[in-house]
């Protein structure tokens, strides 16, 4: 049981520290030396430019950016509710509240990553101000990054489900 214990806590610390990057790195959207992210959008490493109410999708983004933010910080209560629970609850009730809120971040990283999926080509159409030379690109490493937190803290949730009746 410790094994197993120890491999849920491994897998949500991963999971939390795909969320950090996903959420913080610049790299949603790249072509060559452009880089577009939640926040910002790069021409190259040192000419950058925030993500404003200038910008047409402003509240696009600004949703991707709060579901994001969310689904980090509910992976990370989901992390400090396990350890209470782990040591205050019987069997049976632990760790139910733990998979509710780490399914919640789930919903939210998908929520955010398919919000972007739909709007990315609105968005660089409408502000071609900020993509000016960029002819192209692929999602980024974030992007699939975000991708891949949903999958973890999905199968975290799960296991959390299946953990609570094990001794």
């Amino acid at each position: 049981m410790l094994v197993l214990l120890a491999f849920i806590i491994i897998f949500h610390i991963t999971s939390a520290a795909l969320l950090f990057i996903a959420t913080i790195d610049n790299a949603w959207w790249v072509e060559g030396e452009f880089f577009a992210d939640l926040w910002s959008v790069c021409s190259n490493t040192t000419n950058c430019t925030a993500i404003t109410d200038n910008y047409a999708y402003y509240t696009t983004m600004q949703a991707v950016q709060a579901t994001m933010i969310l689904s980090t910080i509910l992976c990370c209560i989901a992390f400090l509710v396990f350890l209470l629970q782990l040591f205050r609850l019987k069997q049976g009730e632990r760790f139910v509240l733990t998979s509710i809120i780490q399914l919640m971040a789930c919903l939210c990283v998908m929520i955010a990553a398919s919000i972007y999926t739909d709007r990315r080509e609105d968005i660089h159409k409408e502000n071609s101000w900020l993509y000016q030379g960029v002819s192209g690109g692929t999602y980024g490493y974030s992007f699939i990054l975000a991708w891949v937190a949903f999958a973890f803290t999905f199968l975290s949730g799960l296991m959390y489900l299946i953990l609570r009746k094990r001794k």
